[in-house]
């Protein structure tokens, strides 16, 4: 297939303002194709899924005037097929791929018919994953990926506080994978599932305390990923239950002055004015080809499953969003951007 047939026109949603909430100031526009450059391919998005990376820094709104385009359109993961690929490209138009759209992580315009992608952040999906997997990996599996492994040995005990969320899910399964215990936190409801993806212990932070249970463990942990934000009382009162190397990494982003201010104090800090004593990192997602390609090939060969909460249609993104922020999602949310019918090249 050496071309393919572009529209002028395509369906995108966008936004000028956040106040009141992202999801009460979407409107689905026709605007004109998007123009990619020199090292980007043009894609039909078939899937995209929702993170809370997509609302948390467009309601900052000091950051969204001085940050954001005007419009903006929301999402980073989708999967869909090459349009045109990005001249000297290997890829051809057709080919199935999954990956980051657009250029700004804040606003990627996934949560459009057609987007722009990079060409080293994505992939080619393989046989066997279906475009619904491939679009849930890109955030959470690439934010799980990048805050446990580099931090990590294979046989080490790694907890995760938050196993039931997008990133807790692809965490879980990922230190499984790659030979590390873990143990998460969740609520009641979900401690079968954390159980189901492999979790070696779960603590139910609806009945027990979380903190008493860690130091009440048989082992010290190597490595404490906060995927919620609400560690501050974990990292502070980590030397009690971590092993004198470990790492406490926090991937949960938020604009609050009391998380920014412990960030500031346990990352950037000297200790002894800090009062730390467990180095502190924080870690966002970043789209690299080689890590997306890995992700999908355990799921591809059964090592990983995605965990889909819900899925709604392109037309119904509002409520995907208002979904999102109730904070209960078990696992992705993924939207249905293309029809059935328009969902092979």
């Amino acid at each position: 297939m050496a071309t393919m047939e572009i529209p002028s026109a395509m369906r995108s949603w966008q936004y000028t303002s956040t106040k009141g909430g992202l999801e009460n100031n979407l409107t689905l526009n026709e605007v004109p194709m998007p123009q990619p450059k020199a090292d980007q391919h043009l894609v039909r998005i078939i899937a995209a899924a929702v993170n809370p990376l997509d609302y948390r820094l467009a309601e900052f709104q000091f950051l969204h005037r001085a940050a954001f385009p005007k419009p903006a359109s929301p999402g980073d993961d989708f999967a869909g097929y090459i349009v045109k690929p990005a001249p000297g490209s290997a890829l051809k138009p057709g080919q199935l791929v999954f990956g980051a759209a657009g250029t700004n992580f804040m606003c990627g315009g996934a949560m459009s018919e057609y987007g722009i992608a990079n060409t080293k952040s994505i992939a080619l999906i393989p046989a066997g994953l279906s475009t619904t997997d491939a679009s849930s990996i890109t955030v959470a599996g690439l934010t799980a990926y990048q805050s446990i492994l580099p931090h990590s040995e294979p046989g080490s005990h790694v907890f995760l506080n938050g196993g039931s969320g997008g990133v807790g899910t692809f965490g879980i399964q990922i230190a499984k994978a790659t030979g590390r215990s873990v143990t998460v936190t969740c609520s009641t409801a979900n401690v079968e599932l954390c159980k189901s993806l492999g979790a070696d212990e779960v603590i139910d932070y609806k009945t027990q305390n979380v903190l008493q249970a860690l130091k009440a463990s048989p082992h010290k942990y190597d490595l404490v990923v906060d995927l919620v934000g609400n560690g501050q009382n974990l990292f502070w009162n980590a030397h009690e239950y971590t092993n004198p190397g470990a790492k406490f990494v926090t991937v949960s982003v938020s604009h609050n002055f009391s998380f920014v201010w412990f960030v500031a104090k346990a990352q950037l800090f000297p200790r002894f004015l800090s009062g730390a004593k467990r180095q502190h990192l924080t870690v966002f997602g970043s789209a690299k080809a080689q890590d997306l390609k890995q992700i999908a090939d355990w799921m591809a060969a059964g090592k990983i499953k995605s965990v889909i909460d819900s899925k709604f249609k392109f037309e119904d993104l509002r409520q995907a969003y208002q979904r999102l922020k109730t904070g209960r999602a078990r696992g992705k949310i993924i939207i249905d951007v293309a029809p059935e019918e328009e969902r092979t090249p």
